[in-house]
């Protein structure tokens, strides 16, 4: 019997951000599916509960996983993550830039600080974090770079112009990569999450009371989107089912988008 075409057995991905929300129900996801899986993140705090979380989804395939702290901010630092992750799964198949940051406030106020920082991990370490793995994912044959961006990179905002236009970098940044690479077999997509319940989206329910029932009343699926809502999608990109797939958007919001 042959195999599905969403089977990941014996790939190997690397995901960014992986130690909550979006970049774990990923990586949980890819385990699931029977990937070997790297989560890498900044902040050690969460790793050891992640790193068992993913761990527990790879038992059914006989994968496994590694957790590795990294800045991705940090061209050595992201370097040594995808050496440290070469090192132990022998290649890498699957690259998930979901590493990200939000800090808003009017344009007029922002100090540039916080524009800076934003674009940096946003939009510049996904750049990195795929230059990095190019030479391997070449030699390989091929490969799969999915970029996490977000509904604000077609969607203005006045609070957070520095995510909005980090968002946006990333969609063309995504193109950009996907002509480039085509020539090597490596497949570069961009999934755009809507109003997801995150941390991040917690914070600016608290910082913003109405936010709640504003978009609750906008999204025609009238919910909130989970983190385990973005797995299918990342499954479909990091597998052969999406082999003529590239430069693409894939909007995951509930119908936010769509009313317009």
């Amino acid at each position: 019997m042959a195999a599905s075409p969403f089977d990941l057995t014996g790939k190997a991905a690397l995901i960014t951000g992986g130690n909550t929300g979006i970049g774990l129900a990923i990586a949980r996801g890819l385990a699931e599916a029977g990937a070997l899986v790297a989560i890498a993140d900044r902040n050690a705090d969460n790793a050891g509960s992640a790193l068992a979380s993913v761990a527990k989804a790879c038992e059914a395939n006989n994968s496994r996983a590694i957790s590795l702290i990294a800045d991705v901010t940090d061209t050595t630092a992201v370097v040594a993550m995808v050496d440290a992750t070469l090192k132990d799964f022998g290649r890498i198949d699957i690259l998930v830039n979901n590493a990200g940051i939000s800090l808003s406030g009017p344009p007029e106020k922002m100090p540039l600080e916080d524009w800076q920082t934003v674009i940096d991990v946003n939009l510049t370490a996904p750049f990195v974090c795929a230059q990095a793995v190019h030479p391997a994912m070449k030699r390989q044959g091929g490969g799969k770079i999915i970029n996490i961006a977000s509904v604000l990179a077609n969607l203005a905002t006045g609070n957070a112009p520095n995510y909005a236009a980090s968002k946006g970098g990333v969609l063309q940044l995504t193109r950009s990569l996907a002509i480039a690479w085509a020539p090597d077999n490596i497949q570069v997509n961009v999934i755009l999450p809507g109003w997801i319940d995150t941390d991040l989206t917690k914070r600016a329910r608290e910082a913003r009371p109405e936010l709640h029932d504003r978009i609750l009343a906008r999204v025609p699926a009238a919910r909130w989107g989970t983190p385990e809502d973005l797995a299918g999608v990342a499954v479909f990109l990091a597998s052969r089912a999406s082999d003529f797939v590239t430069g693409a958007a894939h909007t995951v919001d509930g119908g936010f988008t769509a009313m317009g």
